[in-house]
């Protein structure tokens, strides 16, 4: 029985709502995820959360064991992941508190384990990669923003940067260059291990700031916890949303 996976970031280590039934504890060829994985039930869908960064929240985006994750998720049978992420808003469309769900990204990270295929291969593999997020698990989360009146963005080129530091004003202005909308330290590799494992994935980014030098205000983890106690509420409603059409 195929099963929806949550992949919880930065504010959200819970999922209010869930009806608790199994916790699991996993280990892979690749490691130990980040944390157990919850088992649970909204609106009567089963569902896995799992959240990237430990609870508590304590693992930085760049030591992340993304492959432990997504392959344990791989292995409970989850046949699709709603992945949640804090970001910093690039364009103008991109104002803190706003839902982006993006359609694109690039990639700036170095160095991450990024691949479940480098040893003891028969022949090399590569994925198509030309549209790095589900389609139709994205129109899933825009069909349920609609009909809940949420307020989101649709499309959007996410760029990954490495972290855990934020980003220097010229860096943000070459990704504006580049055509990023949004900037966060978490997408890559999940994505890409997601389409190795024919896993549909996509994203629900919470914009939390302005990316540095949008804006004349400096940037602090007080504007960021305050921005995810605002914006983490309508996450959970749209995830729940989405289960409920299930």
């Amino acid at each position: 029985m195929s099963k929806i996976g949550i992949i919880g970031g930065s504010g959200l280590t819970e999922l209010p709502g869930l009806e608790i039934t199994d916790e699991i504890e996993l280990d892979t060829p690749w490691g130990r995820p980040s944390a157990s994985i919850t088992v649970g039930k909204i609106n009567n869908t089963e569902i896995l959360f799992l959240p990237r960064h430990g609870n508590p929240h304590t693992i930085p985006p760049h030591k992340v064991n993304y492959r432990a994750n997504l392959w344990a998720l791989h292995k409970s049978n989850v046949s699709e992941i709603i992945a949640v992420n804090a970001v910093g808003g690039i364009t103008t469309a991109m104002t803190p508190c706003r839902i982006v769900i993006p359609n694109q990204l690039i990639d700036y990270t170095h160095g991450r384990a990024d691949s479940f295929h480098e040893e003891g291969l028969d022949e090399v593999k590569h994925i198509d990669f030309t549209d790095p997020y589900s389609e139709s698990l994205r129109q899933q989360l825009i069909q349920a923003a609609a009909e809940k009146h949420i307020d989101i963005v649709p499309t959007g080129t996410y760029a990954v940067t490495q972290g855990p530091r934020l980003e220097t004003t010229a860096e943000i202005n070459r990704l504006e260059k580049d055509g990023c909308d949004i900037v966060g330290m978490t997408s890559m590799p999940e994505a890409s291990l997601a389409r190795e494992l024919d896993i549909e994935y996509a994203c629900c980014s919470l914009v939390v700031n302005w990316a540095a030098g949008k804006t004349d205000e400096m940037i602090t983890m007080e504007i960021i916890v305050n921005n995810l106690k605002d914006g983490m509420g309508k996450i959970q409603n749209l995830i729940a949303a989405v289960m409920s059409n299930k």
